[in-house]
């Protein structure tokens, strides 16, 4: 169970949060991210649900993707619609945010995919980065980040700095959108702090802390680590792979 007064730390307060931190309010997200969160919750199960929450964060994190008009053949001939103006990269950060990645590429399925491998020392507590596929030319003009629970968010920053450094000349600013399933308050005031432009869209904040101002660890209390969970490399046998969503 809960501390006292855990699970109102849950709950968005957006007066409190930077004009850049999207916190979603949707109730099957709240719903599904609790599903994750149980002890008997394998890697099918987890898997399954991961795809779930990060579909609705990817329709909420692309409201605003700029539109252009097109022409369409339909069976009554020749129509207008609407298409994408800008072409769009998905990055996941390895190994968790692949685990959001299927369902973003479901919902744009011509975007491009990049994969960034960072890690955080034990040691020095700094990111490392150990795996970079970014292309040699920019042909997107829009970026979204996936890491699904950044603590302390030193590994988010990493990603967006990489991409900033990758992606912007004197012409051109690539756009670049952070997706995240849950966070600590650290992480998203973090992130926030050192990329202001760059919105947060996240599942759920955890913004419990101890008196010194760090996040109570682990956040989200049994969501672990998603990257172990998701490959099985958390030393958990204990699960039953069939859960039951409503249960």
């Amino acid at each position: 169970s809960l501390p006292a007064g855990r699970s109102a730390a849950y709950m968005p307060s957006p007066s409190s949060d930077p004009p850049n931190v999207l916190q979603s309010s949707h109730p099957l997200i709240l719903h599904k991210i609790t599903q994750m969160r149980k002890a008997k919750a394998g890697p099918k199960y987890l898997n399954q649900l991961l795809r779930e929450v990060s579909t609705f964060l990817c329709y909420e994190a692309t409201a605003d993707l700029e539109m252009e008009p097109c022409a369409v053949t339909s069976r009554l001939g020749e129509e207008k619609g609407q298409r994408l103006a800008n072409r769009v990269a998905i990055v996941p950060v390895m190994r968790g945010g692949l685990g959001m990645l299927e369902a973003m590429t479901e919902m744009v399925c011509n975007a491009r995919v990049y994969h960034l491998g960072i890690y955080r020392d034990k040691k020095s507590l700094m990111p490392v980065e150990y795996y970079n596929k970014l292309p040699k030319r920019v042909t997107v003009q829009t970026a979204f980040v996936l890491d699904p629970c950044p603590l302390s968010g030193a590994t988010a920053i990493a990603a967006i700095d990489i991409l900033k450094a990758w992606g912007s000349t004197a012409d051109f600013k690539l756009r670049i959108k952070f997706v995240c399933i849950g966070a600590s308050q650290q992480a998203v005031d973090n992130i926030s702090s050192a990329h202001p432009d760059v919105p947060i869209h996240v599942g759920l904040i955890d913004r419990l802390h101890d008196p010194d101002g760090a996040p109570l660890a682990p956040i989200l209390p049994g969501l672990g680590d998603i990257g172990d969970r998701l490959f099985g490399t958390d030393g958990n046998d204990d699960f039953d792979e069939d859960g039951l969503d409503g249960a």
